[in-house]
């Protein structure tokens, strides 16, 4: 005759956490995150299996593949903030003088040639993005997008151009740095050609200088 078996006592929550604080430490070692956020991460992870606490049945293993999962999250939000902050110091830095210094210059002819090195959807993007000063909702309807498939698109292509960016030492400070030297009003936007900009957009130096 087979005995039935007696489901385990919970484990307290202060037990557990100091069974697997070694094994979280590694993990936030291991994806790198910052000391200063670190804690902010372990707390969102805590207050998510507090909500769980119930359901779950591994406490100790549903508390590591939480951590790892907002480790990865993290990350994520980090990068699109990275290129957020890509995409408005190059708006800022094309709203410049129509007669751009040397400097100034040099970088957009950087620019330009860094677009020209992406995939052509990027190419078409960026150029109506940094070219004519288009919205994404702007962008998605002239290439023909679904408006809310916009944001991934253009995280993709910001996040190409920060790769080359960053591989050719162009770094959105040097932007921020070359706009903030001089100043100007906004420019008008320019009109945007009818037809595929990735072939027919007009190089982002004569663009900007209208």
């Amino acid at each position: 005759m087979s005995t039935l078996e007696t489901p385990e006592a919970p484990v307290p929550l202060e037990e557990l956490l100091e069974r697997v604080e070694p094994r979280m430490k590694r993990l936030l070692s291991v994806f790198r995150i910052p000391a200063e956020d670190a804690e902010d991460v372990v707390q969102q992870t805590l207050l998510a299996l507090l909500y769980q606490w119930e359901k779950v049945r591994d406490p100790e293993c549903w508390l590591l593949g939480t951590l790892k999962r907002h480790c990865l999250m993290y990350w994520r939000k980090h990068r699109r903030r990275l290129y957020s902050a890509v995409d408005a110091a190059i708006l800022e830095w094309l709203s410049r003088p129509v007669a751009p210094a040397q400097e100034h210059a040099d970088l957009l002819n950087d620019l330009e040639s860094l677009i020209n090195r992406l995939p052509p959807r990027c190419r078409a993007l960026l150029k109506l993005r940094f070219g004519f000063g288009y919205e994404p909702p702007e962008v998605a309807e002239k290439l023909g997008y679904r408006a809310s498939s916009m944001g991934k698109i253009t995280t993709r292509c910001l996040a190409a151009l920060s790769r080359e960016m960053l591989a050719a030492g162009l770094t959105a400070d040097a932007l921020h740095d070359s706009s903030s030297s001089t100043r100007s009003a906004p420019r008008g936007r320019p009109a945007a050609p009818d037809s595929d900009p990735s072939e027919d957009c007009p190089p982002l130096r004569t663009v900007v200088r209208r």
